[in-house]
């Protein structure tokens, strides 16, 4: 779409939502217009949803960042949104938006994030940002579909290719169609609307929390909307009510001052890299416990509800391992439901030395390893390091934050330093709030299926930014399908998830408020 064509677009949708009459209203009448609609206007969707996809969106890339904010605030426009840009020193612009109901006495915030993970172009099997539609996935032996030449109805397993096309440009693509179809079905949201997209989540969000601070009372809402990642594994709709937080820390251990031959010196200098595994190796068992004394002591138990939530997951277990040519799982075999919601220390890599035909007989002068630390409510970044320190000194270990000096290892048998990354702690909200009964409810009354309610997400997303600084409550609601390669090459959307995602957007904003009791 040229860009003469988009500020036309732009007028006309805008005309069209501040001229009609329209009423709250949530029923069947509205979902099958909605869905109607949607049916109708695949190609155009996926059209405006390439268009947005084709914008380079490095959180780095300041001129394409830009460009990716400045047409985020179009598409909010063209639906009779307040929107604007938020600036923040530093950092990419923040895209705010309002869609104000008349009448409506409650307020829902939405968040997703419209930048990308950094690409490696040569893992790719197209350039990461010339967006591909493949009549089923890559793997499969998928045939393009040239975007110029779409057919009206679009098969359910087609894939859309590009950078940020599950993660997590989908949810805004869903978010302004769904207001497309409520438009045309006469209908309009029973509360009020807040819209926040970041622009550096793939980057940490390291402005994140002054951002919440700085504009505070700008996000102030009865509950938000998180919406990035994926669905369940069996496909089935889900939501999440927490996330697990995460600290990280690197590990390097030293050895002798220079290489050493390991035959001449072998059995008395000590090896770096057999340290390091013994180190790593008294972190954790073989089925993922954590040995660190006192480091699961902050954790929140599981509540009745939540419990319960989980068992009635589907079982995926014998899929995914299947999937994913797994002999066994750790955490003693327990559903991956549940071995999410415990804490976790991931080895996230090693470095010692070489192998295979770069190998040599010799002692290296350090070992270096990665872990993160995947925490649950209501561990904190601080408690973890500090258990995890006590634990190597009780080991013998002399800690250091920065290179050691040469006597510094003179003087000490063992010698580590640590290199703590910042961190954030889990957050959870109860599944018993009405809010949280009323978006389930909002979602069910459109699908076939039972909604899948996790009390945790396993992936670390900074939730508790809305329960600790907002003090809202904060839900998590993907659309993406689990198979997307997410942060990996060949990034894709199904697109079937896509449609769901319009259709879910739509019966929240005109179904959640009457099903939240006043």
């Amino acid at each position: 779409m040229s860009k003469q064509s988009r500020v036309v677009h732009v007028i006309c949708l805008a005309l069209v939502w501040t001229g009609a009459a329209m009423a709250p209203y949530a029923n069947a009448q509205t979902s099958n217009a909605v869905h109607a609609w949607r049916a109708q206007h695949e190609a155009d969707i996926v059209r405006q949803f390439a268009d947005l996809l084709s914008l380079p969106n490095v959180a780095s890339d300041k001129a394409n960042i830009q460009r990716n904010a400045d047409r985020i605030v179009e598409l909010l426009a063209a639906r009779g949104i307040e929107a604007r840009q938020l600036p923040e020193a530093g950092a990419p612009p923040i895209v705010y938006g309002e869609l104000k109901t008349p009448g409506a006495t409650r307020t829902i915030g939405i968040y997703a994030h419209y930048d990308g993970q950094p690409v490696d172009t040569s893992q790719w099997a197209s350039p990461p940002w010339r967006v591909r539609l493949l009549d089923a996935p890559l793997d499969q032996g998928g045939k393009e579909v040239p975007l110029s030449a779409l057919p009206a109805r679009i098969p359910a397993e087609a894939r859309i290719y590009a950078r940020s096309a599950s993660d997590d440009k989908a949810p805004i693509q869903a978010i302004v169609s769904a207001l497309d179809a409520l438009k045309a079905a006469g209908a309009r949201p029973s509360v009020n609307l807040k819209f926040f997209f970041e622009g550096e989540e793939e980057a940490g969000s390291p402005h994140l929390p002054e951002a919440f601070k700085q504009y505070r009372d700008l996000l102030a809402a009865d509950a938000w909307l998180l919406c990035d990642g994926p669905v369940h594994q069996s496909r089935r709709w889900q939501i999440h009510f927490g996330a697990r937080g995460i600290t990280d820390v690197e590990v390097t251990l030293y050895g002798p001052a220079r290489v050493l031959h390991s035959g001449h010196y072998g059995n008395w200098a000590p090896n770096p890299g057999a340290q390091m595994a013994n180190l790593l190796a008294s972190l954790r068992d073989r089925n993922g416990k954590i040995l660190i004394p006192g480091y699961s002591d902050q954790v929140r138990p599981l509540t009745a509800s939540e419990q319960g939530a989980i068992k009635a997951m589907p079982d995926v277990d014998a899929q995914l391992k299947q999937e994913l040519a797994l002999g066994w799982t750790e955490d003693e075999g327990e559903p991956l439901g549940m071995a999410i919601t415990h804490p976790a220390l991931n080895i996230r890599g090693i470095q010692v030395g070489n192998v295979g035909n770069k190998s040599q007989n010799a002692i290296s002068t350090e070992a270096r390893a990665s872990i993160d630390f995947r925490l649950v409510p209501d561990q904190t970044p601080e408690r973890v390091r500090q258990t995890f320190e006590a634990f190597l000194t009780k080991q013998g270990y002399w800690i250091t934050h920065k290179e050691p000096t040469l006597d510094e290892r003179r003087q000490h048998a063992r010698v580590v330093r640590l290199e703590w990354g910042p961190g954030y702690p889990a957050a959870r909200t109860s599944m018993d709030l009405p809010v949280a009964k009323a978006v389930v409810a909002s979602m069910q009354a459109i699908s076939k299926d039972q909604i899948v309610q996790a009390p945790l997400l396993g992936g670390s997303v900074p939730m508790y930014l809305w329960t600790d600084v907002l003090k809202v409550p904060v839900i998590g609601l993907p659309i993406a399908n689990h198979d997307n390669n997410q942060h990996g090459a060949n990034e894709n959307l199904r697109i079937q998830n896509l449609w769901d995602g319009i259709e879910i957007f739509a019966a929240i904003f005109t179904g959640v408020d009457g099903n939240w009791p006043k």
